[in-house]
C-alpha cells in the first residue's frame, strides 16, 4: 500500500512539473517571444513567402527601434485601403498615418526615425539628403512609389517603414509612418525552413 503511495505521489509531482514547463512555455511564447509566417513578397529576398520569424516583444518597451530593425506592427488602417492619412502631393512620401490602427499584422524594416528628412528616389531612402547603404534592398528604380523626391519630416514617436523588395510593397509610402505603440516586436531569427535558420 506504501509503495502505490509512493508511485501516485510521484506520478502526481511528474504531472506537475509537466504542466508548468508547458505553462512557462506558452507565458514565455504569449509575452516574450512570438512566431510570425511571412504572408508575402515585400520582404524578398531577405524573408520569403512562408518562412517564418521569432519576433522578439519586450526589448522595445525598454528601448527604441534602431534603423534597420525588421519589425513586426499594426499598420494604420489605411493600409487596409492603400490610403494616406493627408491630402500630399504625388511625388511625396505619405507624412502622416490615418488615426486608427489596423488589426492585421505586417513586418517590414524600419528606414526612418523619428525627426528624420526622409525622400526615396529609385527605390533607395535618402535620410537628411543622404542615401541609405541598404545591401538587404532590392531596388526598382521604376515603380509607382519609388520616386517620391518631396521630403517628408517623420513625426515624433514615429517610425516609417518599407519592405526590402521596395517595387512589391506596400508600406510607409502609401499609408505613412507608424507610432512606436503600434509596433509589435523586432524579428530577430528566422527557424523555417530548416536551410534557412539563421539571425536576422
Amino acid at each position: 500500500m506504501a509503495k502505490s503511495t509512493r508511485k501516485s505521489g510521484h506520478n502526481s509531482l511528474v504531472e506537475l512539473v509537466i504542466i508548468v514547463v508547458v505553462a512557462l512555455g506558452l507565458a514565455i511564447q504569449a509575452f516574450l517571444v512570438k512566431p510570425f509566417r511571412i504572408p508575402s513578397e515585400s520582404m524578398v529576398p531577405t524573408l520569403e513567402v512562408g518562412q517564418r520569424v521569432l519576433v522578439d516583444r519586450v526589448s522595445f518597451r525598454f528601448g527604441d527601434p534602431d534603423r534597420g530593425d525588421i519589425v513586426v506592427f499594426k499598420p494604420p488602417h489605411g493600409a487596409d485601403l492603400n490610403s494616406c492619412g493627408v491630402r500630399h502631393p504625388s511625388d511625396q512620401p505619405c507624412p502622416k498615418e490615418t488615426p486608427e490602427r489596423s488589426d492585421t499584422n505586417f513586418i517590414k524594416r524600419v528606414v526612418g526615425l523619428p525627426g528624420d528628412h526622409l525622400k526615396v528616389l529609385e527605390g533607395s531612402v535618402y535620410i537628411n539628403g543622404k542615401r541609405q547603404k541598404e545591401s538587404f534592398a532590392r531596388l526598382d528604380p521604376e515603380c509607382g512609389t519609388c520616386n517620391l523626391p518631396r521630403e517628408i519630416t517623420i513625426p515624433e514617436d514615429h517610425y516609417y517603414m518599407m519592405g526590402d523588395n521596395r517595387g512589391q510593397s506596400a508600406d510607409s509610402r502609401e499609408w505613412g509612418p507608424v507610432p512606436k505603440k503600434w509596433i509589435i516586436g523586432r524579428a530577430f531569427m528566422t527557424y523555417w525552413p530548416p536551410g534557412r535558420i539563421g539571425l536576422l
